[in-house]
């Protein structure tokens, strides 16, 4: 496997999306996006445990996050930026941690993005670091 795969006793999205509770009072707007940081857990499924500084060094440098809530015009570009690009809630997003902003919601660590912000997208948080 070219990544490493984590163990994980819940789907990553579901527990984030526990974790954060009701979001229906949070509003996002113009073409922000807030994605849920994903900080992963301390054993991979080969059965090797991260050190406690790597698993905390994920809530700066992590580059994954799970899109919970969108502003009116994200990802609305009329050129090419997005062409042909649907994102949805749920979606694993890839950004650089520096050009979000930090914000603790419901006590879990999220970061507001400028769309233009999103790098990628990947089907699993794990296999991008």
């Amino acid at each position: 496997m070219p990544y490493m795969v984590m163990t994980h006793d819940v789907e990553p999205a579901e527990a984030l999306k526990k974790e954060l509770g009701d979001i229906s009072k949070v509003e996002i707007f113009n073409n922000q996006v807030l994605v849920a940081v994903y900080i992963r857990p301390g054993k991979t499924k080969s059965g090797i445990y991260l050190s406690d500084k790597t698993t905390d060094e994920d809530r700066f440098q992590s580059k994954v996050g799970l899109l919970v809530k969108m502003g009116d015009a994200a990802f609305a570009d009329d050129g090419a930026w997005f062409a042909n690009t649907k994102f949805n809630i749920g979606d694993w997003l890839v950004s650089k941690p520096s050009d979000g902003w930090s914000i603790t919601i419901n006590g879990v660590l999220c970061r507001i993005l400028d769309d233009i912000n999103v790098r990628g997208r990947v089907d699993t948080p794990d296999r991008a670091w």
